[in-house]
C-alpha cells in the first residue's frame, strides 16, 4: 500500500508536509512527491525513492515553495501526486489502496475520448485512471463519487484544489484516513503517528466513502459515510505503525494482546528467551513475554539506516537483499538457548527461512519455535498493493504438495481444527527448519483488534472481505462498470 499525507496551515505548510509524508515511508518504496498550493499555481516535485530516504530527495525541494495547502505520498507502485487541468477546476491528486479493475477502466476511458499522458502502452498507471474518473464527475465531490462507483478495489485520495484539500476515504473502508487538528491547521493522514511530533491531535477518523474538504475556514464534511466498513486487519498485525492507532485502536497495544494470546496457547514447551523478528514482531514479543513470564531478549537487531521493511519493494531480488542484511544476530544471545520467534506473518517463507532462522541455526541455537502473529495467508490482497501471487503463499505452496496439485476450495485448510491445517502446518514447519510452528488464529487475531468481526477484512485468511459475504459482492455493490 502507499501513504498519504496533507496539511493546511495558516502560517505555510512546507515543513509540516515534508516531515508528515516522511512519516507515512513505511508505506512504501519506490515513489515520493508533493504538492503544494501556491498563490493560484499548484508546484509538484516527484522523485524515486527505492535507492534513497524520502527526506534527502525531497529536502531541498520543499524550501523553493510555500503556501497553506500541501499533500504528499509515499508511494508503493506508480509516481505520484499527479496535475490534471479539469472542466470544474485544475487539481493534484494522490492515493492510496489498490484498483483491481484498471485495465478495464483504461479502456472504457479511452472509448470515451481520454488520453493517457502518463500511462505507457501496455502498462496501467492506477492514479491516472482515478484522476481521469473523477474529471468526468460535475464538481470534485461528484467526481469522486463517479470514480467510487466505477473501480473494483479501493481507492483513498487527497485531492490538492484552489479550494483546500478534498479528503476520500474509500467507499468499504479497507484504508483509514485520519485528520488531525492543531489550533486552526489541520492534516489528514494514512498514519496518525505522523501527528505527535508535528504538533497535531487526532480529530477524528473518516468513516467509509466519507468526503471532506480541508482549508483555512476549517473542516466540512461535503459527503457523508457509510456503515459498512472492512478495514485491513493487517494494519494492526503488520503494515502500521506501532504509533499509529486506527478507528481509535492502537497499533503496539494490539501487537502486544497478539503475543499474550499466543503465548496462553503454548503451555506444553519450555524456552528460555522470547524474540520478535524487528520490528514488527517485537511488539508481539514483547507481549508474549509479559503473558509467559519468559524473559525478551533481542537475538536479532535490525540495522535500521538504509534498510526499509523485505515485504515491500515489488522484486523479489531486492526483497531478499534487504531482508539478508537488516538483520544481524548476536550470538552471545542465541547459542545454546531455547528460543520463541514471534513474527508477524509468514507470507512466502523464504525470507524467514532463509535470513531470519538460518541465523539462529548459524549461531548456536539449542530449539527455534515460531509463532506467527496471524494466521496462515492463502489469498493475495485485493486491496492494497502486496502480495499479487497466489503461488507465492507459503500456505499454497503446502497444500499444493499434500494435495499433488492447486486445489480452489481451501476451507479445510483456513480452519485450525482440521488434520488438514494441521497438515499444512507440519509441512511449512519442516520448510522452514524449526522445531515448532504455531500460528494465530483468527479468533484469537480479531479478539486482539477488538473490532467487530464484520467490520475487519480478513480475505487474506479466509477469502471473506465483506459482511454480506465475499469479494464478488463489492462489484454488485458498485453497479456496472460501463
Amino acid at each position: 500500500m502507499s501513504g498519504i499525507f496533507g496539511v493546511v496551515s495558516q502560517k505555510g505548510c512546507s515543513q509540516d508536509l515534508l516531515y508528515g509524508v516522511d512519516y507515512q515511508s513505511h508505506l512504501g518504496t519506490e515513489f515520493g512527491g508533493i504538492a503544494i498550493l501556491s498563490g493560484k499555481r499548484i508546484y509538484r516535485y516527484i522523485h524515486d525513492i527505492s535507492q534513497s530516504q524520502f527526506k534527502s530527495k525531497l529536502y531541498d525541494d520543499y524550501k523553493k515553495v510555500d503556501g497553506k495547502y500541501g499533500i504528499g505520498v509515499i508511494s508503493d507502485s506508480d509516481p505520484q501526486p499527479m496535475f490534471l487541468n479539469t472542466k470544474f477546476g485544475s487539481f493534484a491528486i494522490c492515493m492510496t489502496g489498490l484498483i483491481e479493475n484498471t485495465v478495464q477502466l483504461i479502456k472504457e476511458l479511452h472509448g470515451r475520448g481520454h488520453s493517457f499522458g502518463e500511462t505507457e502502452e501496455g502498462s496501467s498507471n492506477a492514479i491516472e485512471v482515478v484522476a481521469k474518473l473523477i474529471s468526468e464527475g460535475n464538481d470534485f465531490v461528484n467526481g469522486i463519487e463517479h470514480m467510487f462507483s466505477k473501480i473494483i478495489g479501493s481507492a483513498s485520495v487527497l485531492l490538492l484544489t484552489k479550494d483546500g484539500i478534498y479528503a476520500a476515504r474509500d467507499r468499504f473502508g479497507y484504508t483509514p484516513l485520519v485528520i488531525g487538528k492543531r489550533e486552526q491547521d489541520f492534516a489528514v493522514a494514512s498514519e496518525s503517528g505522523a501527528f505527535p511530533n508535528t504538533g497535531f491531535e487526532i480529530h477524528k477518523f473518516l468513516l467509509p466513502g466519507e468526503i471532506v474538504l480541508v482549508n483555512d475556514k476549517g473542516l466540512k464534511q461535503v459527503s457523508g459515510g457509510r456503515d459498512t466498513n472492512q478495514i485491513c486487519s493487517f494494519l494492526w498485525i503488520y503494515t502500521g505503525f506501532p504509533a499509529s492507532a486506527y478507528e481509535g485502536i492502537s497499533v503496539e497495544a494490539v501487537r502486544e494482546k497478539c503475543g499474550r494470546a499466543l503465548a496462553r496457547r503454548d503451555k506444553d514447551i519450555e524456552v528460555d528467551v522470547v524474540s520478535g523478528v524487528p520490528d514488527s514482531g517485537t511488539a508481539h514479543a514483547i507481549g508474549y513475554a509479559m503473558e509467559s513470564k519468559k524473559p525478551y531478549r533481542r537475538p536479532l537487531v535490525k540495522y535500521t539506516p538504509g534498510y526499509g521493511r523485505s515485504y515491500t519493494p515489488p522484486i523479489q531480488e531486492i526483497r531478499d537483499l534487504v531482508a539478508k542484511m537488516k538483520l544481524i544476530p548476536i550470538k552471545d544471545i542465541i547459542n545454546g538457548n531455547r528460543i520463541i520467534v514471534c513474527e508477524d506473518s509468514i507470507v512466502r517463507g523464504t525470507q524467514l527461512k532463509n535470513f531470519a532462522v538460518q541465523k539462529f541455526w548459524d549461531n548456536g541455537a539449542k530449539e527455534i519455535h515460531v509463532r506467527p502473529a496471524c494466521p496462515p495467508l492463502m489469498f493475495p490482497c485485493k486491496f492494497c498493493l502486496s502480495t499479487r501471487s497466489i503461488h507465492e503463499l507459503a500456505a499454497r505452496k503446502a497444500i499444493k504438495d499434500i494435495e499433488g496439485k492447486d486445489i480452489e476450495d481451501v476451507s479445510e485448510y483456513v480452519d485450525h481444527a482440521t488434520p488438514k491445517y494441521k497438515k499444512m502446518v507440519e509441512w511449512i514447519k519442516k520448510d522452514i527448519d524449526v522445531t515448532t510452528l504455531r500460528y494465530q488464529t483468527l479468533d484469537d487475531m480479531i479478539k486482539a483488534i477488538g473490532l467487530p468481526r464484520e467490520k475487519l477484512c480478513t480475505y487474506c485468511w479466509n477469502g471473506e472481505c465483506l459482511a454480506k459475504g465475499n469479494l464478488l459482492d463489492q462489484s454488485s455493490e458498485l453497479g456496472p462498470s460501463d
